[in-house]
């Protein structure tokens, strides 16, 4: 019998429109052979059409799997995730609190931070503290990068050179977040390596982003199509090694499964290399680098998407052998 699998994409975030492409992706890449697919939209208000998941086990006896497609808030946060544990639901990704955790910036860089990883200066600005964000951030100079701690895409980003885009920048940040990450700014290069598994996970030759703007927001990203890619990085291979070495310790830093797209900054004046995110729902669109990485390692997309849904299935194979009561 063929498996039944659910994709879900949409969702109430500033990502939703980049959540269709890659759900379009996916859902082209499934083998017709092999599964059973259903789609199932949740609008920017939050409506699940033409179904919802009930929060029971065995309530949804016609998914086998579910494949979340759901970059953002509601969805890569660990709140939906949180849905499919209710259901004991196979699913696709990290689990609630990989998700929740790697989605807050501030969170994951203190984790990480902890284990020992090289990761940027920073500050934390909150509903109460954002008045003072420019004495707050004075040790961190200028420039810096002001973001929303929990979104992604570049959404709500800016790079402030002074007190007044600080100021401009914070204010455009807090319409997404009521937490607020100020950045130094690394000047340098941008790297992403995709790492996908378990309990033993692996990573690809990283990619280096060449953004066609000071720095690459949204607009390089989605609209402008003119930032480019090299495939694999201009990097030593000692450089590489190390890079690669790093992605996979972030991933388990964080407890990931499944997958994640681990993106790095180079620092030019000093040859330090930081983390700076940890995403994973990476995108899945036709420029989208997490699967084009993979492709390059030898596994093209529906062999990606084949290798996702068995590890989803390992894994709550894995939860369904233990005691949830005495």
């Amino acid at each position: 019998m063929k498996l039944r699998v659910a994709v879900i994409y949409g969702g109430r975030s500033g990502e939703h429109e980049i959540s269709l492409r890659s759900a379009r992706s996916i859902v082209d890449a499934l083998d017709r052979e092999k599964y059973d697919i259903s789609e199932i939209l949740i609008s920017r208000e939050g409506r699940w059409s033409p179904r919802q998941i009930l929060p029971e086990p065995g309530a949804n006896p016609e998914i086998d799997v579910v494949f979340p497609v759901l970059h953002g808030t509601f969805g890569e946060d660990g709140t939906i995730q949180g849905l499919f544990e209710m259901a004991s639901l196979p699913y696709v990704g990290a689990g609630v609190l990989a998700s929740s955790l790697s989605m807050d910036k501030e969170v994951t860089k203190r984790v990480l931070r902890e284990r020992g990883l090289p990761v940027g200066d920073f500050v934390t600005l909150t509903a109460a503290t954002m008045g003072d964000a420019q004495e707050l951030s004075k040790p961190l100079g200028f420039p810096v990068f002001v973001k929303p701690a929990n979104l992604g895409s570049s959404v709500g980003i800016s790079k402030a050179h002074n007190c007044d885009e600080l100021h401009t920048a914070v204010q455009t940040a807090a319409q997404f977040d009521t937490k607020v990450i100020v950045e130094r700014a690394i000047i340098g290069r941008e790297f992403e390596c995709a790492v996908l598994g378990n309990e033993q996970p692996e990573a690809t030759l990283p990619c280096e982003i060449l953004p066609s703007q000071e720095f690459y927001d949204y607009e390089d990203k989605y609209i402008l199509d003119k930032a480019r890619t090299a495939l694999p990085a201009n990097l030593r291979p000692e450089e590489m090694k190390n890079l690669r070495r790093i992605a996979v310790e972030a991933y388990q830093a964080v407890g990931c499964e499944g997958m994640a797209r681990v993106d790095f900054l180079y620092e030019s004046a000093t040859g330090t290399l930081y983390l700076n995110e940890i995403n994973t729902i990476p995108g899945f669109t036709s420029i989208s680098m997490y699967p084009k990485m993979w492709e390059h390692m030898g596994v093209p997309m529906p062999q990606l998407v084949d290798r996702l849904i068995e590890l989803a299935l390992e894994r709550h194979r894995r939860r369904e052998s233990l005691r949830f009561t005495r």
